[in-house]
């Protein structure tokens, strides 16, 4: 059958019908409304954190660095992070070179006290030698002075007298002869104790220099997993890090077993938060595994991070579950709700607008659209309560049409 013009024409039409059925992503309604929900309302404070053990044991250089004057030492070798390690494995090393200098120093002061000693000990032996022969020399001499007196009593009166005064010269040096030697014996004997001591105390700085080499080697207190310890601004401490005697921490031990996580929360969310308050959680490296956790401290005072200039307060979750796959200095995202009010109204918050102060929505009724006075209440992420002037599956319009003067009250 032969087709006419108005054929043609009436399948063009019915064509363009069926064309706008099938390429026509959504109508316009679909686009535009939506509709009042009704059910539980949650309020959430939204963060991401990075995880850490709730229990760790330090992996601690030595605590004598002070001691030797070294304030500062330097990490020349650790293992990888992530290294399970047995007690007692190697983990560090920290630089000999200082320690090594001091020790040098040590052991020559020792050689040089040594050589004191000995040199002291010579002086006194030979000096005192010396004095026991001017001893034995007087005691000679008073025995002389002894027969001169003895033959003098058959001298002169003078020849007597001069014989007596000899005699008593000779016990009286004598006499004195003997105090100093015991004297010099007792000067002698507490300069060499003098000696001795500092040879001692010398000695004893190079046992513990010798010793502090061998602990400039750290080795593991107990098993675990190694994780590298951070500074205040997050920079891991790893070879080539110096290390300080006020924190001699090389790394860290973590207890797997029980996980936290830190985040940050801004200032303007934190009076929110407290104690015991639930949060949901998931790992950045496993998506697909939930995880619940409780917030057990907040951060009394706030503290501004690097690179950024508003105040944040630090807050630690404690994750419930136990799972291999934790692992320190992994990222979180957290859920923090805040508060849930139960079968309540909602909508989104930017289907609410405002004119003078007053909240409305544009509502879709029977008779067109019409600009309905809403009270609002508590609002999260992207809804808002709606305490009074809307009903449970009313539509509304999404966004706010061009000509909303011209739509009247309801």
């Amino acid at each position: 059958m032969k087709l006419t013009k108005l054929h043609w024409i009436i399948i063009g039409v019915i064509t363009l019908i069926i064309m706008s059925f099938i390429f026509w992503p959504e109508s316009e309604s679909e686009k535009l409304y939506n509709i009042v929900q009704k059910g539980n309302f949650r309020i959430e404070v939204n963060t991401s954190g990075e995880l850490k053990a709730k229990k760790s044991e330090d992996i601690k250089g030595p605590t004598s660095l002070r001691a030797h004057g070294i304030w500062q030492i330097k990490i020349t070798d650790i293992v990888s992070e992530g290294t399970y390690v047995k007690k007692g494995d190697y983990v560090a090393q920290l630089d000999k070179s200082e320690v090594g200098t001091k020790m040098i120093a040590a052991a020559t002061e020792v050689e040089k006290i040594t050589s004191e000693y000995e040199q002291a000990r010579l002086d006194t032996a030979i000096e005192m030698m010396k004095l026991k022969n001017d001893l034995l020399n007087l005691k000679y001499e008073i025995e002389e002075k002894q027969l001169i007196f003895d033959q003098s009593s058959y001298e002169a009166p003078a020849v007597q007298r001069q014989a007596e005064i000899d005699l008593e010269k000779a016990e009286r040096s004598y006499k004195q002869s003997t105090s100093n030697i015991g004297l010099k014996r007792k000067q002698n004997a507490a300069k060499l104790h003098q000696v001795r001591l500092s040879l001692k105390q010398e000695q004893s700085k190079l046992d513990r220099l010798e010793e502090l080499v061998q602990e400039l080697q750290i080795l593991a207190p107990k098993d675990g997993m190694v994780v590298y310890k951070r500074t205040w601004n997050g920079t891991k401490i790893t070879s080539g890090s110096q290390i300080s005697v006020w924190d001699p921490t090389v790394a860290t031990l973590p207890d797997l077993s029980k996980m936290v996580t830190k985040t940050y929360v801004n200032e303007i969310d934190i009076s929110n938060l407290k104690k015991g308050l639930k949060v949901d959680l998931t790992i950045d490296a496993f998506p697909d595994k939930n995880f619940t956790g409780e917030v057990v401290d907040v951060a009394n005072v706030g503290e501004q991070l690097p690179n950024s200039d508003s105040k944040v307060f630090e807050v630690t979750v404690e994750i419930n579950e136990k799972d291999t796959l934790l692992r320190p200095a992994m990222t979180t995202n957290n859920e923090i709700l805040v508060e849930e009010l139960k079968d309540v109204l909602f909508i989104p918050q930017e289907s609410v607008f405002v004119n003078d102060s007053i909240s409305y929505v544009v509502l879709k009724t029977g008779l067109g659209l019409k600009r309905q006075e809403v009270s609002l209440g508590k609002t999260n992420a992207n809804f808002v309560v709606i305490l009074k002037g809307l009903s449970e599956k009313e539509e509304f319009l999404m966004v706010k049409p061009e000509d909303i003067e011209s739509i009247s009250w309801r």
